[in-house]
């Protein structure tokens, strides 16, 4: 009987430190938020796509204590203001940061094509300034340094991780508690494949659409056209992007790092000569199955 115990207890316990801690962002009132009779959608074909999201969180993904570097990475997965491609670029890459001893949080952050929301261009940053901040208030119980908390985003997920970048001292939500007292900027920045400017010229359409509406103003198109907001405390930032891209063309990375070189800010880009759009991880083409080396090669020499 007792090595049948002790199996069961091993077992639970395994189970325990395998599970992931998820958070809702806003435990009292969600701001610019109102009840609707919408509900979330989640669809699992080839990749999980989340929709209509309702209740923003985060998804908390820990290494072992005995490699763990402290460092952290938020994840903004993309899907142009849509939807979120939840695991292609969100729980994948918390996956391949534990195996580098680096926490990685998920972000389920509202969509602004959402009818629950209201003021719709703020509600991903202020999702996205309220988990950071949440991750710093939680650093210590997770064997992070708050020190070395950066993010990395996708797509339009990567133009919400430039817009906290880039945005992170703007009042966007009033605050509710001590976590709003806390920092909100990234110590460093990672943009794949971002959508960066809202110019009529090399912007990505929907994102744009779902983002700002159908006619936003010039005042609107510029304050977040990213490439217009970089300032010498902006994060250090590393790019990646597929010349190829017809989604999103490679001219926003472009633009992005041609603005961090003129205002001296640390940063890396790298380029690829095919690719697409959307390649996340990289793995089913060969020249891009390295690009997450170099990407954590970068993080580490921070």
């Amino acid at each position: 009987m007792k090595p049948f115990i002790f199996l069961i207890t091993l077992f639970l316990s395994m189970t325990t430190y395998a599970q992931n801690t998820v958070l809702p962002l806003w435990p009292n009132n969600i701001p610019n938020s109102i009840k609707t009779d919408e509900k979330e959608e989640v669809v699992s074909k080839d990749i999980v796509r989340i929709a209509k999201v309702q209740v923003p969180q985060i998804e908390v993904y820990l290494p072992a204590k005995k490699i763990a570097t402290g460092q952290a990475v938020l994840i903004f997965p993309g899907g142009g203001y849509g939807i979120l491609a939840y695991d292609w670029e969100g729980i994948d890459f918390a996956k391949l940061l534990n195996a580098k001893g680096i926490a990685g949080i998920v972000v389920k952050y509202r969509l602004p094509n959402s009818k629950s929301v209201t003021e719709k261009h703020k509600v991903p940053l202020q999702d996205a300034q309220r988990a950071i901040r949440t991750v710093r208030q939680n650093a210590a119980e997770w064997n992070i340094d708050s020190n070395n908390i950066g993010i990395i985003g996708f797509s339009a997920g990567g133009h919400l991780a430039s817009t906290l970048g880039t945005h992170y001292n703007e009042e966007v939500y009033a605050k509710q508690d001590a976590i709003d007292q806390l920092s909100a900027r990234p110590d460093f920045m990672t943009l794949a494949y971002p959508v960066i400017t809202m110019g009529d010229l090399n912007t990505h359409g929907g994102s744009r659409k779902n983002l700002l509406g159908e006619n936003p103003s010039q005042k609107m198109l510029d304050h977040f056209s990213n490439e217009l907001q970089v300032t010498a405390d902006t994060p250090p930032t590393f790019l990646v992007h597929a010349s190829d891209d017809q989604g999103v063309p490679v001219e926003n990375s472009l633009l992005f790092y041609t603005a961090l070189l003129k205002h001296k800010v640390p940063a890396a880009m790298h380029i690829y000569p095919s690719g697409g759009h959307g390649f996340a991880l990289g793995l089913q083409d060969s020249h891009l199955a390295t690009w997450t080396d170099q990407w954590i090669g970068w993080m580490n020499s921070l």
